[in-house]
């Protein structure tokens, strides 16, 4: 910024800091046809990247600017994007890169109940919390933005690689660094001020003591943002960041109807109701019996063997036919929580 107001204008900057870079203003088509010969070969490459991506550059001068974005204190001058950005309301979901399963599990059912209001999610693309809800948001063909801490054209992490590629046909790729950037530790503080400055509010799934989610979550304070946060239990690690941001005065949130009453979002959301009973699944009793116990709150096989009446051999041979069926799945320690299949 202090660049612009030097030189008076982008082009002038980007001209005495490297003559052969091109207008970037409206960058969005011809990348290549707009490089010069005697541009830098970084700034080439760059953009023979993009052009090959079909992606493109936004500045902070440019009229499809993020308009969130113009309003928080640090804006990004330069923006790398691939896909199209939503132009909805925006929430950002967040957290851990280890979750618990059950952290997991809501967090994609919470994505996906959110997007099937029209509202956008905006994450990070990290494993764990964040691609519980692209995932989310993609099951419910609804609108994502991954912000990445790296070029565009990286895929951090690699296991994310199918993610990466569904993003970019459900909404947008976006990074404030330039294509062939690898994803060094020191950028991601940066790219977390991007994830809360698009959205409307921040909320934070699971967070351990060290999370960059709590970053995320100061950053959108700093922004005039909400900040919202899922409680856990107190002997869970990753349940000290929300909650310690509850005690700091955070919105606690356990559904996704809480969220769009205090973002005042879209206010049709459709509930995920357990039912009492599984009859609509066509399950023979007593596994009908045994599912009708399991929600997202783990359950040991003790103790579902005492309330059922079976014999501990006769509820092992039901729980793993319900969970090849997808309607339980199997946590560390012989617990069981309702599958997603079940719902």
């Amino acid at each position: 910024m202090s660049l612009i107001k030097h030189f008076e204008t982008p082009e002038n900057a980007l001209d005495a800091a490297s003559r052969g870079w091109p207008k970037l203003a409206g960058l969005r088509h011809g990348l290549a046809r707009l490089v010069p010969e005697s541009a830098d070969p970084t700034v080439q490459k760059a953009c023979r990247c993009l052009h090959k991506m079909d992606g493109w550059i936004c500045t902070f001068w440019d009229s499809d600017y993020p308009q969130s974005l113009r309003q928080i204190p640090d804006p990004p001058a330069l923006l790398y994007g691939c896909g199209t950005l939503p132009e909805e309301p925006a929430l950002a979901i967040v957290g851990t890169r280890h979750p618990t399963t059950v952290g997991r599990i809501f967090t994609e059912q919470l994505a996906e109940q959110i997007a099937a209001t029209g509202t956008v999610v905006i994450s990070g693309l990290a494993r764990g919390i964040d691609a519980a809800a692209h995932r989310g948001v993609l099951n419910a063909g609804g609108k994502t933005v991954a912000v990445l801490g790296c070029g565009i054209d990286r895929v951090y992490p690699r296991e994310n690689a199918r993610l990466y590629r569904q993003i970019i046909e459900q909404g947008a790729l976006l990074s404030e660094y330039a294509p062939g950037t690898e994803p060094l530790p020191g950028h991601f503080p940066g790219r977390n001020r991007i994830i809360s400055g698009l959205s409307k509010g921040t909320l934070v799934v699971e967070a351990s003591r060290n999370s960059g989610s709590l970053i995320t979550a100061e950053f959108a304070l700093e922004q005039g943002r909400e900040v919202l946060a899922v409680p856990g239990g107190i002997d869970r690690e990753t349940s000290y960041g929300p909650n310690l941001l509850i005690k700091q005065g955070a919105h606690p949130i356990t559904e996704a109807s809480d969220i769009l009453e205090i973002l005042g979002m879209g206010k049709h959301v459709r509930k995920r109701q357990v039912p009492s009973e599984s009859a609509d699944l066509n399950l023979p009793e007593p596994a009908n019996s045994v599912l009708a116990k399991l929600d997202l709150n783990p359950r040991h096989s003790d103790e579902l063997a005492d309330e059922s009446g079976l014999t501990p051999m006769e509820l092992s041979a039901i729980l793993l036919q319900l969970e090849l069926q997808g309607y339980a799945e199997r946590l560390p320690g012989g617990r069981y929580i309702r599958g997603r299949q079940a719902y």
